[in-house]
């Protein structure tokens, strides 16, 4: 699929609460959505909850 037709696709297609927002141009919104949506997938960090963090032990809390 092209990146118009992406587009074109995503602004038919807007959620309600997209909707509610408001836009003069339905297309330049699911642009930006899509954009924003491409980033965080080229962004790879995994999620808050499964990261690991490397600590020494002078770094841990005293049991």
């Amino acid at each position: 699929m092209s990146e118009p037709e992406r587009v074109e696709r995503r602004a038919e297609h807007l959620l309600p609460e997209e909707r509610e927002a408001g836009s003069a141009d339905p297309e330049a919104q699911a642009e930006a959505i899509l954009d924003e949506s491409d980033a965080r997938e080229e962004y790879a960090e995994p999620a808050p909850g499964l990261r690991i963090d490397h600590r020494t032990s002078d770094e841990t809390v005293e049991p």
